[in-house]
């Protein structure tokens, strides 16, 4: 059973003390949790701790005494996306660990094709894109339906047998639209292609059951929803999948010279990570993957989407603001623009009165910025954390500017 299953409801007195175990919280009005969240003291702590180990006993020294706790950031990964702990590999982010899967599967020939969703994350677009430059494989769009969410039938019809891989990104940078994992990834599963979910602005904000999803790989970042620290992210690998995958750059941690002098690939996901990573971060990040576990995930769940209800439907009574979000279901992400000012100059002014938030241009997202005739977006992401009075600060300094 994920361990979502298991949330029970966020009271104000939990969340009071959530709030008060969070240091940002003090010094600035934050939205921007889908950028990087703010750290608990307990994260803080479990770095600092690390980094202590490494200045007394030597660095080389510490991660041999820390290694059941660093290693416990995968054991609870797993237990967070429905997995098996050698499914999940421990990398440097979302991005490193998507590229990395994607650089490991089996050369791409001319006329392969690429199917992609019309929010696609840039870099992930970047690296197919430069695939098929490279080899003559073809990367499309999937069209989207009337909600702007990725259409399931519309991929089942573009299908024939040069289909290698299907990519969706679950929740676009962009805005507040969720697609719909599960359902593509049965159209997957029935034609047997490969199916890669970017999950990372979902992982920690969304209950995750990758064997629900039908996905062969998913990645996913700590510095997001989670609220671990920037450097951290999550890879699961499908076991059955596995064998597909032979990473492109390997060392002594992903494929150790065997008796014969010669390469063995670790038989578990961990062949995709590096053996040069920093543990200290890793323990940050067991310690904000245990935070989420216990608050529950269906709780965070419940309480994000309320806040961002309640930030779009006040938003929308501001004159020259335009709330941009699609989708029926929707996230944390809640994306608009201002008349006469770029998101940009929004962004800005609003820091100039402590609110943070987050721009994007069109290289974040670019099929779905084009498609929609967008340049930039202002977009402001909230937390389980966020608080009425956060947003009423928050709507108070728009209308100020």
């Amino acid at each position: 059973m994920p361990a979502s299953q298991t949330a029970s409801l966020l009271t104000d007195s939990t969340l009071e003390s959530l709030r008060a175990r969070t240091p940002g919280l003090r010094s600035t009005v934050h939205f921007n949790h889908a950028g990087a969240s703010l750290p608990s003291t307990g994260t803080l702590e479990a770095i600092h701790a690390h980094l202590q180990r490494e200045a007394t006993m030597g660095p080389m020294e510490a991660g041999v005494a820390a290694r059941e706790q660093t290693e416990r950031a995968r054991l609870l990964a797993a237990r967070l996306l429905n997995a098996q702990p050698d499914e999940i590999a421990l990398t440097g982010g979302n991005s490193p660990g998507w590229s990395a899967a994607f650089a490991a599967l089996p050369p791409w020939r001319p006329g392969d094709r690429i199917l992609v969703g019309r929010h696609e994350w840039g870099g992930n677009l970047a690296a197919m894109r430069l695939a098929a430059q490279r080899t003559g494989a073809i990367v499309e769009t999937i069209p989207s339906d009337e909600s702007g969410c990725v259409d399931p039938q519309a991929l089942e019809a573009m299908l024939d047998e040069r289909v290698r891989l299907i990519a969706l990104t679950w929740l676009p940078a962009n805005g507040g639209l969720i697609n719909p994992a599960a359902a593509i990834g049965l159209v997957a599963r029935r034609h047997g292609i490969a199916y890669f979910v970017d999950a990372a602005q979902a992982v920690g904000q969304l209950p995750v059951d990758v064997a629900e999803i039908g996905c062969d790989v998913l990645s996913g970042a700590g510095r997001k929803a989670l609220r671990g620290p920037r450097g951290t992210g999550l890879l699961y690998v499908r076991r059955d999948f596995l064998d597909k995958l032979i990473p492109a750059c390997v060392d002594t941690h992903s494929a150790p010279l065997g008796a014969d002098g010669q390469p063995v690939l670790r038989q578990d996901a961990a062949r995709l990570e590096s053996a040069e990573n920093s543990l200290a971060l890793r323990c940050g990040l067991a310690n904000a993957l245990q935070e989420a576990l216990d608050i529950g995930v269906d709780a965070i769940r419940m309480r994000i989407d309320a806040a961002a209800e309640t930030l779009r439907a006040q938003l929308e009574d501001i004159a020259g603001i335009t709330v941009l979000d699609q989708g029926r279901e929707r996230s944390g992400l809640v994306s608009f623009n201002m008349a006469g000012r770029d998101a940009v100059s929004v962004q800005r002014a609003l820091a100039g009165r402590g609110v943070t938030i987050g721009s994007n241009g069109v290289p974040y997202t670019p099929l779905d910025m084009q498609a929609r005739g967008l340049t930039q977006i202002a977009r402001a992401s909230v937390s389980y954390l966020t608080s009425g009075e956060e947003i009423d600060r928050l709507l108070e300094a728009l209308r100020s500017i």
